[in-house]
């Protein structure tokens, strides 16, 4: 048998057994080809550099630093003239007139009567309860107490208001000699009803019903020690048991001008020092008011005093106030610090900027020379990048110039361009930085120019709706120094 003959014989066989171990048909090939596939594209993405892209934002900085403000005001204790069971006539936290009934002092304590509260005071008190729950912070549990008693206080007294109870909020001006000094002052301090001496306000001023022996503190009196919020307490007053001649019945806040302390690091205190004035958002209510500002020391220790002519009844049954003082106040586009980069450009006047008639492209009229050796010009699209306007040479503020930088691509230095309407020479050379983001918007890097308003250690505040500029919800280069312009990204 011939030895080619055989050969063929053979090859058959061998490509069967090749078949059998290894299975090979189309599948098995287009399973290989796309493995080969996945396995260069796996390798092409861990040794490639990623691209973080950021979504531009609009709003302020930062967040405003917080604190928390101890408060000082005028005020005082009122104590009870006699003994007997009480009856209260002024609303917590209300403001009161001169000679305004307080509460009243009985030898018989009322009789006691089942009370239903009305849906809005009941109203009050869940909102009371849910205010409390929802800002309830463990490390000053001592906060439970005070308000265990303040919620007691404001039942006793809705179930009080609701038994008809009543006495004169002013003296009655028909029984007075008002010819009679004495008389008139007796009056303005107690006045009997009934079986009631009725104890009235001996000045204007807000009503509380709690001490925290921080009545009569001053500015110059405070230690480092009352800011301790730890060792804090303060008593209710309001009870339905009698009292004795002494006890403490009430306190009243005096004057409307007020002061918060805050202590300060020696980086805050910094950062304030040139401050004579500053806004203030409480975040009880979130409402807002400016306020002297000073910076005090107590006990070696730095601290800002605020001083406020207003606002007081807000506040006057809190001691503690958590407080964000407004100093960022810069607002426009967010961007990461990362993100910026700088680039240089050719400055070139605005007024030799003109537009082809035939593409509708924005360019120059370059500077050129026929076959022949006589002048011409030609235009020449470029990319403007930001449009300035600066003082005129002449320093003349009525008369400014505005200038376009533009990609140093464009042009090379010492080039010509001719101005369209008056015909006169600009030579290139003048150059300017900008700084500016990469903008990927189409899939790209594209420079876009920035106007940094603010900045901190992470981010800038850029300002919006500028020329050639940046918008919000453009997508931009996170970390801009791994990209550059028109590289292709997606």
């Amino acid at each position: 048998m011939p030895a080619n003959h055989k050969k063929s014989r053979q090859m058959p066989g061998i490509l069967a057994r090749l078949r059998k171990i290894f299975g090979l048909n189309i599948g098995t090939v287009m399973f290989g080809v796309l493995f080969i596939y996945m396995a260069f594209s796996a390798i092409l993405y861990l040794t490639t550099p990623h691209i973080e892209s950021y979504q531009v934002t609009s709003g302020p900085l930062s967040r405003n630093e917080t604190y928390t403000g101890l408060a000082i005001r005028e005020e005082s204790v009122c104590k009870a003239a006699s003994s007997g069971y009480i009856t209260y006539y002024a609303r917590e936290g209300s403001k009161i007139n001169a000679s305004g009934a307080v509460y009243g002092l009985s030898s018989t304590k009322s009789g006691s009567s089942s009370v239903s509260l009305t849906p809005e005071e009941l109203s009050r008190i869940r909102n009371d309860m849910m205010s409390f729950s929802k800002s309830f912070n463990s490390s000053k549990f001592n906060n439970t107490y005070s308000f265990k008693y303040e919620l007691k206080g404001n039942i006793l007294q809705y179930s009080e208001s609701a038994t008809g109870t009543t006495a004169p909020l002013t003296s009655d001006e028909n029984t007075e000699d008002e010819s009679s000094s004495e008389n008139t002052s007796a009056t303005a301090a107690s006045v009997s009803y009934g079986n009631e001496n009725i104890s009235r306000a001996e000045s204007d001023g807000i009503i509380l019903y709690s001490t925290d022996n921080y009545e009569g503190k001053t500015i110059d009196t405070v230690t480092a020690e009352d800011f301790d919020q730890n060792s804090y307490h303060e008593t209710d007053l309001k009870t339905s048991d009698s009292v004795k001649a002494g006890d403490d019945v009430y306190s009243i806040i005096t004057d409307e001008r007020w002061s918060l302390l805050i202590p300060l690091s020696e980086k805050q205190a910094e950062k304030l020092k040139d401050r004579s004035t500053i806004r203030v958002k409480f975040q009880k209510d979130d409402m807002t008011q400016t306020g002297d500002f000073s910076i005090i020391t107590i006990d070696g220790e730095r601290y800002g005093q605020i001083d406020f002519n207003k606002g007081l009844i807000r506040y006057a049954s809190d001691r503690f106030l958590d407080i964000e003082l407004v100093t960022n106040t810069s607002t426009g586009l967010k961007i990461p610090l990362s993100s910026i980069v700088t680039k240089d450009f050719y400055v070139i006047p605005d007024s030799y900027a003109t537009t082809d008639p035939q593409s509708g492209a924005t360019g120059f009229m370059l500077a050129t020379k026929t076959k022949s050796g006589k002048a011409a010009t030609t235009f020449k699209s470029a990319s403007i990048y930001a449009s300035i306007e600066e003082k005129s040479s002449s320093g003349s503020s009525e008369d400014p110039v505005s200038n376009d930088y533009v990609d140093k691509s464009s042009f090379k230095e010492g080039d010509a361009i001719v101005n369209p309407d008056t015909g006169e020479k600009y030579v290139i050379g003048e150059t300017d930085t900008l700084q500016g983001v990469y903008c990927i918007n189409k899939g790209y890097a594209v420079f876009r120019c920035i106007e940094v308003l603010d900045q901190n250690e992470e981010y800038a505040i850029v300002a919006k709706n500028t020329s050639y500029g940046l918008s919000r919800y453009d997508h931009i280069v996170r970390n801009a120094d791994q990209v550059k312009e028109q590289d292709i990204l997606y």
